[in-house]
């Protein structure tokens, strides 16, 4: 009587360089936000399970981001975006769901995120005051939460050596949290503050 021998599949590893374009934005009723435009670098590691419905990939990326909050040079005056820049470092575990084999994947999984604060595009818009409020000025909200639990959700297509993707990532943790400060003026608009990362990614991806 014979036995059938277990068929050997190849796990191929793979490292991949990509960059490309985001969109930023913070969702919250605090403030009137405009998304706006940024770049993005990172690098990944796959895993390309040939016998499963899936791959696995550990991946890290930076971007500068940046974001429009509504403001007035003086309270009379009418509103104009003060726009913003704010840097991230993210590191992701993620699963590539195969709907054409590896050709086209849905991209799933968890992230953390360090950030920097928000930092002014233009120093003379520091003492602008931000719409909403009487006292508050665009200096005030620079220092917010530097960490972040993030969700993502995307699409890759593609060749082993080249893929498009794109990508949806959530921030899960108030990113305003540090703006909580009791010593802070919140004259005219007194709710706690609360906003929600809200970002896209459009790169183009090299794999070795």
């Amino acid at each position: 009587m014979g036995f059938g021998q277990p068929k050997n599949y190849k796990i191929v590893n793979g490292i991949g360089i990509y960059g490309g374009l985001t969109q930023y934005d913070i969702v919250t009723d605090n403030f009137t936000t405009k998304k706006d435009n940024g770049w993005m670098l990172g690098a990944s590691a796959t895993v390309d399970l040939p016998n499963k419905w899936y791959n696995m990939s550990y991946t890290i990326q930076l971007a500068e981001n940046h974001l429009g909050i509504a403001a007035k040079p003086v309270l009379l005056s009418n509103e104009e975006f003060v726009d913003f820049k704010i840097l991230t470092a993210q590191i992701a575990l993620l699963m590539h769901v195969k709907l054409i084999e590896s050709f086209l994947t849905i991209d799933v999984g968890p992230m953390l995120q360090y950030n920097g604060q928000l930092e002014l595009d233009d120093k003379n818009q520091e003492n602008y005051f931000i719409a909403n409020y009487t006292n508050l000025q665009a200096k005030d909200i620079r220092e917010i939460s530097q960490f972040n639990v993030d969700g993502a959700i995307g699409l890759s297509a593609g060749f082993s050596h080249f893929r498009l993707k794109a990508q949806y990532i959530y921030g899960f943790l108030n990113t305003f949290n540090k703006l909580n400060d009791p010593d802070l003026d919140q004259t005219g608009n007194p709710g706690k503050f609360k906003g929600n990362q809200s970002m896209l990614a459009f790169t183009a991806m090299i794999s070795f």
